[in-house]
């Protein structure tokens, strides 16, 4: 997918893809999101948990992610891991990014192009319509919300730690280290399989956010 965002520049979209403080202001489907360790200065490793329409269960990821300013453009990408200290919960499905990644070219001083691709296994035998609707109405509501938060971000980020931007000062990331060796690649085989294939969307529940 691709937007456009005329009136914002893409160092700010890039800030906002990263500030996990500022996510949990502007996307209303996520539960929780954290930081769990850095494994170089432009990669770490993190969690991501987001609700599903009832009742389905819910998804979460554990990904590592690595960050390049390519001048004036950004890449950040990521896929998901096993980390033996952040196994699947009991009340969620652990979801597969196989890969996922956002390119952020600069279209001069305050305009900027956002491009979001994504290969993801959710896991679980899912209904057609609900594949359908994550990929007709769910993943480009979320591009607009990125490009609305953006808008709001420089605002916000002026009371908000100004001078705190660990992805683009890697003296500031005071997170543990993780050695490579304790990650392997998450396989989506080894996951448990949940058949949600039976549910209707007539019984499905969605959140207020996702009908607007």
């Amino acid at each position: 997918m691709r937007i456009v965002c005329k009136d914002v520049t893409a160092e700010t979209l890039y800030d906002v893809l990263h500030d996990t403080s500022y996510r949990k202001k502007w996307d209303t489907n996520m539960i929780d999101t954290y930081d769990i360790g850095r494994l170089t200065a432009n990669a770490d490793i993190g969690y991501y948990s987001w609700k599903c329409p009832t009742p389905l269960k819910n998804r979460d990821f554990v990904t590592m992610r690595s960050w390049l300013p390519l001048g004036n453009d950004y890449l950040i990408i990521n896929y998901s891991v096993k980390h033996p200290q952040h196994p699947p919960k009991k009340d969620y499905v652990r979801a597969v990014s196989l890969l996922t990644g956002y390119l952020i070219q600069s279209n001069g001083a305050n305009s900027s192009t956002l491009y979001y691709l994504t290969q993801v296994d959710p896991r679980g035998s899912l209904p057609k319509w609900v594949v359908n609707r994550a990929s007709q109405f769910v993943a480009p509501k979320a591009m607009r919300k990125i490009y609305k938060a953006s808008q709001k971000y420089p605002e916000w980020k002026r009371k908000h730690n100004p001078n705190l931007k660990p992805w683009m000062f890697p003296e500031q990331n005071s997170l543990p280290c993780i050695n490579v060796a304790e990650l392997t690649v998450q396989r989506a085989d080894s996951l448990e399989n949940i058949d949600e294939s039976g549910l209707s969307e007539e019984k499905t529940h969605h959140s207020d956010d996702e009908e607007t």
